[in-house]
């Protein structure tokens, strides 16, 4: 690619560290923050340049191995930004704010999540695990506050004692879940993205995000996989 990159402006940075301290920041956050940073660093705004915009700091981060990825949630189906670190697994950037643990919590949360039927693990489930890590044991009060740390820093999501996983930790796990996970880790057929909260075709296995079911299946009388055309035998959310 021989074209130069758009430069960068104190507008741009400006975007990048507030997505920085986020974590994760819902899309229409994200067009505000746009339309802010230009307006206070009077840099030349176009509503509808979003996506150009971030595509000029991504340019600028591709030799630190970091990227600005957009994501959906599963819940609603709506798009929020996160900062991605490209040069290590997930898992080890999150080595460095707990410990060997709290990480091991973590990674036996995510296989339950991961390989249950609806996207979701019970604390009970949860709590469950806590006396068998190899780590060592860890009490359930314990186990507890750890898991309130990781729906902090939206890591994990919770709803009723359920826990799923955050759109922040699946925007920047994608690839560690797709490759460490190949045999029960989905792409959503619909929006080609991870789906953890899916529902799956009893015929031939493609899943959907909720929210993509719900659009794909909104002017169909009768829903029929988008694959196979079996009908679709789950709940219309």
């Amino acid at each position: 690619n021989t074209v130069m990159a758009a430069q960068m402006t104190d507008a741009h940075r400006r975007f990048l560290q507030v997505l920085m301290s986020n974590g994760i920041t819902e899309g229409s956050e994200a067009r505000k923050l746009h339309q802010h940073c230009c307006e206070i660093d009077k840099v030349y705004y176009a509503h509808d340049k979003l996506d150009d915009f971030i595509s000029t700091i991504n340019s600028h981060l591709q030799p630190l191995f970091m990227q600005i990825r957009k994501g959906l949630s599963e819940d609603d189906g709506r798009a929020h930004y996160a900062v991605v670190n490209l040069a290590e697994t997930e898992i080890t950037k999150m080595a460095s704010d707990y410990t060997e643990i709290e990480l091991e919590l973590f990674r036996k949360t995510m296989d339950l999540i991961i390989l249950s039927e609806n996207g979701f693990a019970s604390s009970t489930d949860i709590l469950n695990l806590a006396d068998q890590l190899k780590t060592k044991k860890m009490k359930k009060k314990e186990a507890e506050q750890v898991l309130k740390v990781f729906v902090e820093d939206k890591w994990l999501s919770e709803k009723n004692g359920e826990y799923t996983l955050h759109t922040r930790c699946i925007i920047e796990m994608e690839q560690y879940i797709l490759s460490n996970y190949q045999d029960v880790a989905r792409k959503c057929n619909i929006c080609h993205s991870l789906a953890i909260q899916s529902q799956v075709c009893e015929s031939c296995g493609i899943g959907m995000h909720l929210p993509c079911v719900r659009k794909y299946f909104r002017a169909q009388t009768e829903p029929r996989c988008p694959t196979c055309n079996e009908f679709w035998s789950c709940d219309i959310p």
